[in-house]
């Protein structure tokens, strides 16, 4: 992510309402087996690591890097765009609390946007993509469906351009990315990019948070 201060870069979505926007049709079947995971790239991990960490059901969230090679699973090496990797988090999450599908609606609605191909806000290249990295079947399958039928409401100011990949690695980011958001709240970039997703998804699935505000 670009260190600079970019206040017209600042994410926002075209001109919608979160009640607009459907539910997935398709979801995957609850299961109490115990916690699920998806790994999802939207842009800067700083950005949807912090969104995804206000919402109740989400136990854990890990930045990292998918798509590549464990040799360059680096920051340093992501960064220069000349890998396959991209920026992603480990979204470690409930199914009895919170469904695939609603991460997925987070996801699609608040943590990035889904139109802009291979950047997003100030930050360009691949390794800024939008992608969804399937564990499963079931779970591309749930993504893909989403996808059309979003892409069917045209509600989200363009196609969308989220690829669906699968999983070979996921590899954690450097320490100093853990929580960068929550540790660095007047950082610039965070100002500027971070925050408002971050009052966003708070004011849109107000119902959903960790610290549910009160009535």
């Amino acid at each position: 992510m670009i260190m600079m201060s970019f206040g017209s870069w600042a994410c926002s979505k075209p001109g919608f309402d979160a009640d607009q926007v459907p539910d997935p049709v398709l979801d995957l079947a609850v299961s109490a087996d115990g916690p699920e995971t998806v790994v999802l790239a939207g842009g800067c991990f700083w950005c949807t690591e912090a969104v995804f960490e206000q919402l109740d059901g989400v136990a854990d969230v890990v930045s990292g890097y998918a798509g590549g090679d464990q040799k360059t699973a680096d920051y340093r090496a992501v960064s220069s765009g000349m890998t396959d990797h991209a920026e992603v988090i480990r979204v470690t999450y409930d199914p009895l609390r919170i469904s695939f599908g609603q991460v997925l609606k987070v996801f699609f609605t608040v943590a990035h946007d889904p139109t802009q191909l291979n950047r997003q806000g100030p930050d360009a290249g691949r390794q800024y993509r939008s992608a969804i990295f399937c564990q499963t079947q079931e779970q591309k399958k749930v993504a893909q469906a989403y996808i059309r039928q979003l892409d069917e409401t045209n509600l989200l100011g363009g196609p969308i351009v989220t690829v669906i990949e699968d999983l070979g690695h996921f590899y954690p980011a450097e320490a100093y990315h853990q929580d960068f958001v929550r540790l660095n709240p007047d950082h610039p970039y965070v100002r500027q990019q971070a925050l408002p997703k971050i009052q966003k998804v708070r004011h849109w699935f107000a119902k959903q948070l960790k610290n549910k505000p009160r009535p």
